[in-house]
């Protein structure tokens, strides 16, 4: 199989293949909209373009019911009858408040109650599929409990038989006690924003289904191989069930056979084929081409997505893309906004995508698996990600230390690969954040071994990272790394490992206040000794910066000034090393922590002199509202003298 875009369409699969998978992308909604499902209001599309066809939004009107003393069970809430306040999903109930005592007590959690009415035009069995709920959801319908599922940012369904009509949706959430979250293998570095805060969907089961696609590109000469994978599930009777699919990019489309599958009833199976297409239109940042990518058994499913065609590897130490080295430039993420929480809309989503290219980013970072939505905003930005996947934990620490945490650590993983492995801005998985030298003795390792090796056996078009701690805390000249987290010797925790990200705060948590001419030769000598240890690595300065507001001396620790004299000289210095391939500022936008924290170390070396709000970290570089500080310009500017820079190498 063959496909030029720039040249005339040469078919080489049979006409009917072609036809099945045209006659269903022709059908309003997916299989058909008439068989899926509706709300009290009108039917939505989901904000999301990836998924199975045939999926409509649940996004509103619910209702939405507090419970703090938690009797909602006991009062047969499950069964739909509780009163309360009209919300669209994602609606996170406590984003209002996170500084102060009113934030102490929203950080603790709470239990809420959402209930909806859902139509369905037509019996049969449904999935009704969250994107995210935290911490704990509870799922019933018509008072019957389908479904429990525990954790944020991984998606879930609650699959259920209904009758044609009306339908009560009911789902309980319990986001109490971040600490015993924590103990168990939850530990988050963001506040404890609760409730449902990715959109819900909802869709109408046929006789198969498509789950997963994965998609990977080699570029040989002037073509690329691209090697597509789904996982074909047969919820009918023992058969040959045949795959096809059609990539499609203006108006020209690539047919794709697969090897047919015999399956059992109720069985499932990866199955997977390769197609060459010529001439290809590459993604990359200034140049983000997609492709759409519909894979379908005829007649019965389908799933589509949009797909990027690229190929990143790691050479030495240098890391390229599409042939091409690569320096990665820009910001770290959350998702969070004023009001929001954790439950991003579009025009939240956009916004971030918009700070970004404000800065002249060409790659971001985020610490938690990012909403499918956000990631497709991303894809067409040509924004590159590097993205945190399983357990987040505090620096240093390994909270998935008994076998039933580990095996919930490694599924979470494999849930965020097989959501989110179509979408080409993420070119890196990042296992650990602030991994402490050769890993925490309580199973981290053999955590790190298994995954890195697995991820990169499944998905070879990426590569593995781990954030280290790497901060020197007590830097002298004789030794550069003194107090940092950083290994003398690489261990086996390294073996499937690509790229390492550092985490340094020299200026902040490390030597605060010095003149910026220090910060330099500082930075020179420890990123020199971190080099010797990490040799063979793609390094990239994944974490950087310093809080501000205009409640401190604008030229001290805290200041406007400071934090943007820091951050041009951080950036300027790593930029001018060829051995690392990009910094990435932390962070884009001041985001919603603990209430606990207050500015961390700093407070002890500028005791009583240094503001700082309790509650919120203020390392961004726009305000929480979204205001830019007078850190952007130079960063923007830094990263552009850094791009420059590595065009000439």
């Amino acid at each position: 199989m063959s496909f030029a875009p720039r040249r005339s369409l040469l078919i080489l699969v049979p006409l009917a293949v072609v036809a099945a998978v045209l006659a269903l992308l022709l059908l309003p909604g997916g299989p058909s909209t008439s068989h899926a499902a509706g709300t009290d209001a009108e039917p939505t599309k989901p904000i999301t373009i990836s998924g199975p066809f045939g999926r409509i939004a649940l996004s509103g009107p619910w209702t939405y019911a507090s419970d703090p003393q938690d009797q909602g069970t006991t009062k047969q809430w499950q069964k739909g009858g509780f009163t309360g306040k009209d919300v669209t999903i994602p609606y996170v109930p406590n984003a209002g408040r996170i500084t102060g005592a009113a934030g102490v007590v929203s950080h603790r959690g709470s239990v809420g109650w959402y209930r909806t009415t859902v139509n369905v035009d037509a019996a049969g069995q449904y999935a009704i599929a969250f994107g995210s709920v935290n911490h704990k959801a509870t799922v019933w319908v018509d008072g019957k409990q389908v479904t429990t599922h525990t954790g944020e940012f991984l998606p879930f369904e609650a699959r259920t038989t209904l009758s044609a009509g009306a339908h009560t949706l009911v789902v309980r959430a319990d986001w109490r006690d971040p600490e015993k979250m924590k103990a168990d293998g939850w530990h988050r570095l963001w506040f404890n924003f609760g409730g449902i805060n990715r959109e819900v969907t909802i869709r109408k089961l046929g006789p198969s289904e498509v789950q997963a696609p994965y998609v990977t590109t080699t570029l040989v000469g002037g073509a690329a191989k691209v090697r597509v994978s789904a996982v074909v599930v047969n919820r009918s009777v023992e058969r040959d069930i045949s795959l096809v699919a059609l990539l499609r990019r203006d108006g020209q489309d690539v047919p794709i056979t697969f090897p047919k599958v015999h399956l059992k009833a109720r069985a499932s199976q990866r199955v997977q084929t390769e197609v060459t297409v010529n001439d290809p239109a590459l993604w990359a940042p200034g140049s983000p081409n997609l492709y759409d990518l519909t894979l379908t058994v005829p007649n019965e499913s389908a799933y589509q997505t949009r797909i990027g065609l690229r190929q990143v590897e790691k050479r030495g130490r240098e890391i390229f893309l599409n042939g091409k080295r690569i320096t990665l430039r820009g910001a770290s993420i959350h998702e969070d906004a004023p009001g929001y929480g954790t439950g991003l809309h579009a025009e939240q989503m956009d916004a971030l995508v918009g700070d970004l290219k404000t800065i002249g980013a060409n790659a971001t970072r985020a610490q938690h698996p990012l909403s499918p939505a956000l990631l497709e905003r991303l894809d067409a930005a040509g924004i590159m990600i590097w993205q945190g996947v399983g357990p987040t934990d505090s620096p240093g620490s390994w909270k998935s230390d008994t076998p039933a945490k580990a095996a919930v650590a490694r599924q979470r993983v494999q849930t965020t690969l097989d959501e989110q492995q179509t979408h080409p801005s993420i070119i890196v998985w990042n296992l650990v954040n602030e991994i402490a030298r050769n890993g925490n003795t309580g199973g981290q390792v053999p955590y790190i071994r298994e995954t890195s090796a697995r991820l990169k056996r499944e998905d070879p078009g990426r590569l593995t990272a781990l954030d280290v701690w790497a901060t020197p805390v007590n830097y002298t000249d004789a030794n550069p790394v003194e107090g940092a987290r950083v290994p003398e010797k690489m261990g086996s925790v390294y073996d499937h490992i690509d790229a390492i990200g550092i985490t340094s705060y020299q200026g902040w948590y490390s030597d605060p206040g010095k003149p910026m001419s220090y910060l330099k030769t500082s930075i020179q000598k420890f990123s020199g000794a971190v080099k010797k240890v990490f040799a063979g690595k793609a390094l990239v300065l994944t974490e950087f910066g310093a809080e501000a507001n205009g409640e401190n001396p604008t030229t001290r620790p805290g200041g406007y000034a400071y934090q943007a004299n820091l951050l041009k000289t951080t950036i300027d210095t790593y930029a001018s090393d060829p051995d690392f391939s990009g910094e990435i500022v932390w962070n884009l936008r001041d985001f919603g922590v603990a209430p606990t924290f207050i500015g961390g170390s700093i407070r002890t070396k500028y005791k009583g002199t240094i503001r700082l709000v309790r509650g919120l970290n203020q390392k961004g570089l726009f305000t929480y509202n979204g205001r830019p500080k007078p850190s952007v310009g130079p960063v923007k500017a830094a990263l552009a003298r850094a791009a420059v820079d590595a065009e000439r190498r």
